[in-house]
């Protein structure tokens, strides 16, 4: 017998009827089973989001009826149509809202619940197609022990709820995040605290010591934007000797240069769209939306600041919050007053030329007076630490930062036109038959805005690359304006008011371009980046003519690669727009890849090709072509001791609110180092995050 033969048992079988023991030729028989592969398991981070959100469920432990009873629990996507909101201004609880309610914790009679008991704590606006009819949706709080006091028989129904992942959530506790000035208080109080305890003389009579007089640490911000202002406020709150210098001027003044530039032409080399108090920031839409975190505890802490100081608390609850140019003046003026309280040295038309560096550590800056083209006053100025904070159009500084040696790395960013449709046809492709209740900004319904994004696939002489085009800092009501910072170059933005009632909508349309795409143009190096903006921008002066006037090109001459006619739509852009072919700015597989992505949008937004759609050229200014890097804990430059980038400029922020993050933590990382501030970062704010690219 074979060996083969031998390692093969027969298996002899007969069916049996039914509940009868089957016949098996061996007594000591085990039935045939089939083994498949075992299945491999995923742990750790390869386990997928929703086997992750199982897991947290099935481990979570139940909810005793105690607990329930406790505390808060959070209700969110509640929708409510158009037709029973009583509109985006309301933002307090409505019947409908209450009916909505009702049903989630099924209580059986909606109007015997108080309102008083909940709070709105988000509402946004949802149109979008696959909706049966538009609707208001909210998240709502809700305070059982007031639910239980106005209204008692709610608390079987309490009972009984459960929690549902991101539909009801139980809160043991009123998350009470106040603003940065609130949170700088209390850790103060704390530190003071802690170290009057350690500290104490038990030897001395009554067991205290006097604490040695220490001299204020001076520390220089570089720059009034967000990242400046909040990187000052914090320090500036834990008793540092702070400047702020400001190449631009206040709002005020800042305001009549712009106006100069809009009826004169005259263009202010340091104050204008992108230099001046509060940033580039200032004079655009104001939007206060980001993706580092709406609800954690450094947004909402940004949140409420701005709050304090003069914006509407709708920007608490609003799902896309805004306060738009003439909300941000005012509040620029009051955050001022506040610092100089605290006794910041506030210096307008102070240009920083030069860092002073000592042993290979910054101790100090050589500052101009920016209004003088000449710069024969330089005045040398001693800190113990400079934050810069200077933004994404600051190119000397960027040259300033080579010559000492500071590490400067490309960042990808995006680069385009912006688009232009009158704002009645964005509201009819985006509300239909709704549209009517816009009424420019005062109606029920807000403005309507658009968000769109496409991925391209192209070819250049690198090879394949894929890029996002998309949609970016879309400005509903809004206008064109110019963000040029020499008359030899010419790039425009959008901004626009907080009621967004002008009669056109305006939105970048970008594509994002990398090292290859600079070095197709033989730009090489730190400021690759930089010399590709500046590029495209003489490009778009030339094309225009000069004299600050835009080069313009429908939608549908774009497509078809032909001049569009002498008879162009409207434009709110006020220094006057010149019809030319666009494909001249850009290298072709960019010019390519936004005709794609027009057309990808159309499907998306039927109508949006449109003759009343112009396109603007150009917009190079969506973020920061370089990063300087930095210490994740320190927030100190790696190549220079005593110099703290921070904020769009430096490449880590995409946005105010983001920006304004970024510098209150590295606010607070700076006094720690300083010795001004003894406790965790972390336990007060948060873990940091930064932004990344355009992350408006």
């Amino acid at each position: 017998m074979s060996i083969v033969s031998k390692l093969i048992t027969p298996f002899h079988f007969t069916l049996n009827p039914p509940n009868s023991c089957p016949k098996f030729p061996f007594s000591s028989f085990k039935p045939l089973t089939i083994q498949c592969a075992k299945r491999t398991k995923r742990t750790g981070k390869q386990r997928y989001p929703s086997e992750k959100r199982k897991l947290k469920l099935k481990t979570a432990d139940p909810l005793s009826v105690d607990t329930k009873l406790d505390g808060f629990w959070r209700l969110a996507k509640l929708q409510v149509s158009v037709s029973d909101d009583p509109g985006k201004d309301f933002l307090g609880i409505s019947d409908a809202l209450l009916q909505e309610i009702a049903k989630v914790i099924k209580f059986p009679v909606a109007s015997m619940l108080p309102p008083e008991a909940f709070s709105v704590i988000r509402k946004s606006f949802d149109a979008r197609k696959m909706q049966k009819e538009p609707t208001f949706v909210y998240t709502v709080e809700m305070d059982v022990s007031k639910l239980l006091k106005l209204e008692p028989r709610t608390w079987d129904f309490i009972a009984e709820l459960e929690p549902r992942r991101g539909l009801i959530d139980h809160v043991p506790y009123e998350k009470v995040s106040g603003d940065l000035i609130g949170i700088i208080n209390d850790s103060r109080k704390t530190s003071e605290a802690t170290a009057s305890v350690e500290g104490a003389d038990h030897n001395s009579p009554g067991g205290s010591h006097k604490v040695p007089t220490v001299e204020k640490p001076k520390v220089a911000v570089v720059g009034s934007g967000p990242s400046g202002l909040f990187a000052a406020l914090v320090l500036a709150e834990f008793g540092a000797d702070v400047t702020i210098l400001e190449r631009g001027q206040a709002v005020e003044q800042r305001g009549r240069d712009i106006g100069a530039l809009i009826v004169r032409r005259i263009l202010q080399l340091d104050s204008n769209f992108c230099f001046g108090e509060g940033g580039a920031g200032t004079w655009s839409d104001g939007k206060l939306v980001t993706r580092i975190g709406r609800n954690s505890s450094s947004v909402q802490a940004v949140m409420k600041t701005l709050v304090r100081f003069g914006a509407p608390e709708s920007i608490l609850v609003d799902g896309k919050p805004h306060l738009g140019t003439d909300r941000l003046i005012p509040l620029l003026r009051s955050f001022r007053q506040h610092l100089q309280e605290l006794g910041v040295s506030i210096r307008f038309g102070a240009r920083v030329d030069d860092l002073l560096v000592e042993s290979e550590r910054v101790v100090g800056v050589k500052i101009s007076d920016s209004k003088e083209s000449l710069q024969f006053d330089n005045q040398k100025l001693k800190y113990d630490a400079v934050v810069l904070a200077v933004g994404h159009s600051a190119r000397d500084i960027y040259q300033m930062l080579l010559t000492h040696e500071v590490d400067l790395v490309p960042k990808d960013f995006s680069v385009g036109l912006r688009v232009e449709h009158p704002q009645e046809l964005i509201n009819s492709i985006q509300y239909s038959e709704l549209s009517d209740e816009v009424r420019k900004g005062r109606g029920k319904v807000p403005v309507a805005d658009y968000k769109i994004v496409d991925y391209v696939d192209g070819n250049n002489s690198s090879g394949a690359t894929k890029r996002s085009c998309y949609s970016f800092c879309m400005c509903p009501g809004g206008q064109v304006v110019l963000t040029s910072t020499k008359p030899s170059e010419l790039c425009v933005n959008g901004m626009s008011f907080s009621r967004r009632s002008s009669r056109w909508a305006n939105s970048a349309l970008v594509v994002t371009v990398s090292a290859e795409d600079f070095s197709s143009l033989n730009f090489q190096g730190p400021l690759a980046g930089v010399d590709f903006q500046r590029e495209l921008e003489q490009r778009a002066a030339l094309l225009g003519g000069g004299n600050f006037v835009v080069p313009v090109q429908t939608v549908p001459d774009f497509l078809g690669k032909k001049l569009s006619a002498s008879t162009l739509p409207s434009s709110s852009y006020r220094l006057g727009v010149k019809a030319a072919n666009l494909h001249e700015l850009f290298p072709s597989h960019i010019t390519e890849a936004l005709q794609h992505s027009l057309t990808m949008f159309d499907q998306e937004l039927p109508g949006f090709i449109s003759n009343n759609a112009l396109l603007h050229g150009v917009e190079t200014r969506t973020s920061s072509p370089v990063q300087i890097p930095r210490s994740a804990e320190t927030y100190e430059c790696t190549s220079l001791k005593g110099l703290y980038p921070v904020g769009e400029g430096a490449g880590y922020a995409g946005g105010i609110v983001s920006a304004a993050v970024d510098g209150m933590f590295a606010g607070f990382a700076l006094a720690k180092s300083l010795g001004l501030y003894q406790g965790s970062m972390e336990s007060v704010l948060g873990k940091a995050q930064n932004a990344g690219v355009a992350n408006y």
